[in-house]
């Protein structure tokens, strides 16, 4: 029943403390240890008369992009959807998130 039919997937990453919400056919885990490859991006139609600006950015950023490796304490979330939505950006406040915890290097040599 699904199997003619192409897998879609949301994927939300973080970046640069915004969070990314783009669309893709493919995403897999990477040979580089820690990575998420995402592949062939779906955006709107150009041909639309109206063209959301934030989905507009994110084509433009990613225009020419044939593979991205995202690391994967990055990730958000990945869902495959049966339609795609429309990429955006938003802004992480981070009021309900606590990061990752990540080791704090010392300067002291141990004996």
């Amino acid at each position: 029943m699904r199997n003619t039919q192409e897998h879609i997937y949301k994927v939300l990453f973080h970046n640069q403390g915004q969070v990314y919400e783009v669309y893709a056919h493919s995403i897999y885990q990477s040979d580089l240890y820690g990575f998420i490859e995402i592949e062939d991006y779906i955006f709107g139609e150009r041909t639309k008369v109206v063209i959301d600006p934030g989905e507009d950015k994110l084509r433009q950023e990613f225009e020419g992009v044939q593979r991205s490796f995202i690391p994967m304490h990055a990730i958000v979330r990945i869902d495959e959807v049966e339609k795609e939505g429309v990429a955006k950006v938003t802004e992480s406040k981070g009021e309900n998130v606590t990061p990752f915890p990540m080791p704090v290097p010392s300067n002291e040599k141990k004996t």
